[in-house]
């Protein structure tokens, strides 16, 4: 059988380019064991490919096996196919991808750092993954790279199709899918069809802002093109292959070919049985026609391919055994791998070529046979309208694999079709693969990813999404809010309303982002609240604007705008424990640019000035450091926060001061909007999930959210802002607006000392 569609379109490109294929060596490596050379007389994609131009990434077996048969077939397999019933889902199978995909993005930035100490000047190195196995590898080595400030670029092509929304989002991890794949600067699919279905996945299921026109997806500050790249086949390679192999079976029959691995998407069942309506419905094909039906076996070791086999077997037994007489049988079945050489045989010599999977995500195939269609009169070619090549190849005959009488019909126009219609079809078909060949889909590609020149006359899509705009929340907020509600603004603070710095006392909250604040602050329908990690005085300070409710530390202190004070009872033992912690931490972890910063009832150990080689380790000994202390280690940026082991956190805090804000049934009166950027916010999204707007300021990093909405910026929290402004400027005064965020206060206040009470919200002892 021929090379696999990634190999035999790929390789050539590394080899042609001097570049590195890093990849599993199809074996278990012993240690130290080398890659041996490839046969000097090799003909096949991967000649010339060097041992020392392939980097071996080699795990032991077990994981391996619940890697690739465990999570790549078992899960992603059956549901990219849209075969869901079939997807398996397992917590270590998914652990074991994550350990794989971590380890290819090792090996890649490995060979990046060695590329770097060359002095070449072969420009950006173009990092390229590939298909389903490794949608997780590219988050991790954009943000390894970036921290060793090494220059790439980083794309991915799907070779498979890409599932719509309501199968994708049955997987329990498909938050890190899309934001793996998203680490990239560009994701390539077959056709159009499955980058829309990518660009609605980013957008429901993370809530990023998306550009369907243009096929552009914004996460984490960067704005990722995704882009419909159909792949070709070695067009000129196959019509040789078709002119020079010998005549592989001599029959005057009219053979109807069929060539797929024994895979369950690929409809071998369903075509069996529709060659058999076929010879119910037209019997005078009986004696004239055969089934040529190639299987070629794939994962013999998997239950499910060992019945499908096992059906198959019975299946041709049964219509053969119907249909058989002396001197014909209707079946011929080979299971087993078939050469090239043969293969292209059987695509010259077939009158009709069969490719109807139930779902694939291009299937070359179809465009083998068409390429080696050199006879005169040619055969003629039936597509699948659910394989990627049914969506292009528009002059073979499109037929449902599922609708029996259907195919039955298709497969009889075609073995009957006139001369002239054949040759007419044909024609179009090879003229567009030998233009839309692989070469052509890999300069395709390297456009895409802007490591080629546009020629004159190609279309150029926007490659950056434009910044977020009023329009945006307009979509957003303005039908939520409405135009007659009060609108509750909770909003953190570091890298929310300030960008993040080096050191807390260099977020400054930007003077424009202050003034927006100031007028909202002055607007008797808008209540604002700032609820920070940071000490609440100290945020207060920094944000410096009158008439605001500061919570800190998390919401375990809170000021009201009346000066009022709410702190959250901390157990007697943990006031000690604080100090004691605070020194073993600066004795043990505070090194190469560490620090810890006290905020009385919390501690931050912060190490983002850390060299990176040095960072996981002094991060782990902290984090233990605190959870031996018996407080909660809490993961923010670049730093881990000591929290005392008491149920409150900003999600309780949130709800507390909308109560207190606007008495018991404040969910009936108010719209909310809260905005943060770290873990810590998530408690608060999470908690007023179905109640409130939530955006999440993320990074690059892989992060799950709560959030309905991702926002890329500072800078794009300031435009919510603008917009809250310009939508609240519009309305009327109303008359009984004045003083009621006063009166609500003063109604609420005397509720605090049962607030602190409540059994629920003390300390476990």
């Amino acid at each position: 059988m021929h090379a696999g569609g990634l190999v035999t379109a790929v390789a050539p490109v590394v080899v042609q380019g001097n570049g590195l294929w890093i990849g599993w060596a199809g074996v278990h490596l012993e240690e130290g064991e080398k890659i041996p050379e490839s046969d000097p007389n090799d003909t096949t994609p991967t000649a010339g490919l060097r041992s020392d131009k392939v980097i071996p990434v080699d795990f032991d077996p077990q994981t391996f096996d619940s890697y690739y048969n465990g999570c790549c077939n078992g899960t992603f397999w059956p549901l990219f196919h849209s075969m869901p019933d079939r997807a398996q889902f397992s917590a270590d199978s998914w652990k074991s991808y994550c350990a794989v995909n971590k380890e290819f993005a090792s090996k890649t930035v490995g060979a990046l750092e060695n590329l770097s100490r060359e002095d070449t000047d072969s420009g950006t190195p173009l990092v390229w993954l590939h298909d389903y196995h490794l949608m997780l590898a590219a988050n991790s080595i954009r943000n390894a790279a970036d921290e060793k400030n090494l220059k790439f670029k980083l794309g991915f092509f799907l070779h498979i199709p890409f599932p719509p929304w309501d199968i994708f989002r049955l997987f329990p991890w498909a938050d890190e899918i899309l934001q793996g794949m998203l680490g990239c600067d560009m994701v390539g699919f077959h056709i159009e069809d499955y980058c829309l279905n990518f660009v609605d996945c980013c957008q429901r299921r993370l809530g990023c802002r998306v550009d369907r026109k243009n096929l552009l997806v914004e996460h984490g500050g960067r704005t990722v093109r995704i882009r419909p790249l159909p792949i070709g086949i070695p067009f000129d390679r196959f019509v040789e292959m078709a002119e020079q192999a010998p005549t592989v079976i001599s029959t005057s029959l009219q053979l109807v070919l069929g060539v797929d691995r024994l895979d369950y998407t690929k409809g071998l069942v369903h075509r069996l049985k529709a060659f058999e309506l076929l010879l119910e419905r037209y019997p005078q094909h009986k004696g004239k026609v055969a089934l040529m039906q190639i299987a070629v076996p794939s994962r013999t070791d998997v239950k499910e391919y060992q019945d499908l086999k096992e059906e198959m077997d019975q299946l041709v037994g049964r219509i053969n055994g119907r249909f058989t007489t002396p001197n014909w049988s209707p079946i011929r079945y080979i299971y087993g791998c078939v050469s090239q050489n043969d293969l292209a045989a059987f695509y010259r010599d077939s009158a009709v070529a069969m490719v109807t999977p139930l779902r694939d995500g291009m299937n070359l195939v179809a465009k083998e046979f068409v390429a080696c269609q050199i006879k005169e009169p040619p055969g003629v070619l039936i597509v699948s309208p659910f394989a990627g090549a049914g969506e292009m190849m528009h002059e073979a005959l499109i037929c449902n694999p599922y609708e029996l009488v259907e195919a039955a019909d298709t497969l009889h126009r075609a073995l009957t079709m006139p001369e002239d219609e054949r040759m007419l079809r044909m024609r179009c078909l090879r003229r567009r693969e030998k233009i839309h060949d692989v070469d052509y889909w890999m300069r395709s590609f390297l456009k895409a990813m802007g490591t080629l020149i546009f020629e004159d006359g190609d279309d150029v899509l926007p490659t950056t999404m434009q910044p977020v705009t009023l329009q945006d929340f307009d979509d957003y907020l303005s039908k939520y809010i409405g135009n007659t509600n009060k609108l509750a603004l909770l909003l953190d603070y570091d890298g929310t309303l300030a960008p993040l710095a080096p050191h807390p006392d260099l977020a400054i909250l930007p003077l424009e982002t202050k003034s927006v604040l100031e007028r909202l602050a002055n607007m008797s329908d808008v209540y604002i609240s700032i609820i920070s990690g940071r000490n609440v005085h100290n945020v207060k300070d920094m944000v410096g604007i009158e008439g605001l409710t500061y919570a800190g530390n998390h919401g375990l202190e809170i000021l009201h705008p009346d000066g009022s004070r709410f702190v959250h009872p901390m157990p007697k033992e943990y006031e000690d424990k604080v100090g004691d912690l605070l020194k073993v931490l600066q004795e043990q972890v505070c090194k190469d640019g560490a620090w810890v910063e006290n905020k009385g009832t919390l501690l931050t150990y912060h190490y983002r000035e850390v060299p990176v080689n040095s960072r996981l380790e002094l991060a782990a000994t902290a984090q233990r450091l605190i959870e031996e202390a018996g407080f909660k280690a809490g993961q923010a940026h670049c730093a881990i926060e000591a929290k005392p082991p008491v149920q409150w956190n900003k999600g309780r805090a949130s709800l507390y001061i909308l109560r207190t804000a606007f008495g018991l049934d404040w969910s009936e009166r108010i719209r909310i909007i809260y905005a943060g950027d770290d873990v810590t916010d998530e408690d608060a999204m999470q908690a007023l999930k179905g109640m409130a707007a939530t955006f999440r300021v993320a990074q690059s990093q892989i992060v799950k959210t709560s959030a309905e909405r991702r926002l890329p910026s500072t800078d794009s929290v300031l435009t919510m802002l603008k917009w809250v402004e310009r939508h609240f400027g519009k309305r009327l005064p109303r008359a009984d607006s004045v003083g009621n965020l006063s009166n609500n206060l003063q109604m609420s206040l005397g509720s605090m000392q049962m607030e602190l009470s409540m059994p629920d919200e003390k300390s476990p002892h």
